[in-house]
C-alpha cells in the first residue's frame, strides 16, 4: 500500500528525520535570510513566532497523513540545515511532490541537496513503489530549477497561474518529474555526485 509515513533517511553526510515544534529555534536559524523565500511566499522564517505557527500548521498535514515533513541535518555538525517534505501525496496513484525544500544559504551549492534527493527518491520508488515523484518551483526562480534538473529529474513545462500568491500576484509554475521507469538511470547518476 502506498502510505509516506514519518521516516529517518540517512545517507554518510545527511539525516533527514521528523521535523518537531521543538526544531522551531534550529528552523529559524537556518530559514532566516529572506533571499530563501523570494520565491516561496510568504516568508515563513519572518519571526519565531511565524516559524512556530508554520511548524503546527506542518504538524497538522502529518497528522492528517497529507504531507510528510522532515528536517535536514548535517551529519558532521549536527546542524539542522534546512527542511523538506513529501506533499501532494496521492494515494491511489502511487504519486507525491517533494517540496517545500530550503537549504540555508551555507550549505547551498554543497553535498546536502543532492543526498537529501538522493534519499527521498530512494525511499519514494524502494520502499514507497512510487510510480512518480513530482518537483514544482516558481518559473523565475532559476537556481531552484537548476538545482531540480541536477538531480535528474525532466522538466514537463510551465502551468500558468498555477497559485495565488498571497500578496494577490499568479505564479507560474515550473514542473518537473522523475517516474518509475527513469529511477534507475537517475539513481546511477546521482550514486556517482554523492
Amino acid at each position: 500500500m502506498f502510505n509516506p509515513k514519518p521516516v529517518t533517511l540517512i545517507t554518510d553526510k545527511v539525516t533527514l528525520r521528523p521535523l518537531t515544534i521543538e526544531d522551531v529555534d534550529a528552523f529559524y536559524q537556518a530559514g532566516a535570510f529572506p533571499e530563501l523565500w523570494q520565491w516561496s511566499l510568504p516568508n515563513q522564517c519572518i519571526s519565531k513566532e511565524q516559524c512556530h505557527a508554520w511548524l503546527i500548521y506542518s504538524q497538522e498535514r502529518v497528522t492528517q497523513g497529507q504531507q510528510v515533513v522532515f528536517a535536514i541535518i548535517d551529519n558532521q555538525t549536527g546542524a539542522l540545515v534546512g527542511s523538506t517534505r513529501y506533499c501532494a501525496i496521492n494515494r491511489e496513484d502511487r504519486s507525491l511532490e517533494i517540496g517545500f525544500t530550503f537549504i540555508t544559504p551555507k550549505f547551498q551549492r554543497t553535498y546536502v541537496n543532492t543526498h537529501a534527493k538522493y534519499c527521498l527518491l530512494k525511499h519514494a520508488f524502494e520502499m514507497l513503489n512510487a510510480i512518480r515523484v513530482q518537483f514544482k518551483t516558481h518559473e523565475k526562480n532559476l537556481a531552484s530549477r537548476q538545482a531540480i534538473g541536477r538531480i535528474g529529474a525532466s522538466f514537463e513545462g510551465i502551468l500558468r497561474n498555477q497559485k495565488i500568491l498571497p500578496d494577490g500576484s499568479f505564479r507560474n509554475s515550473a514542473f518537473f518529474s522523475v517516474i518509475s521507469s527513469e529511477w534507475p538511470d537517475v539513481k546511477h547518476s546521482l550514486s556517482l555526485k554523492l
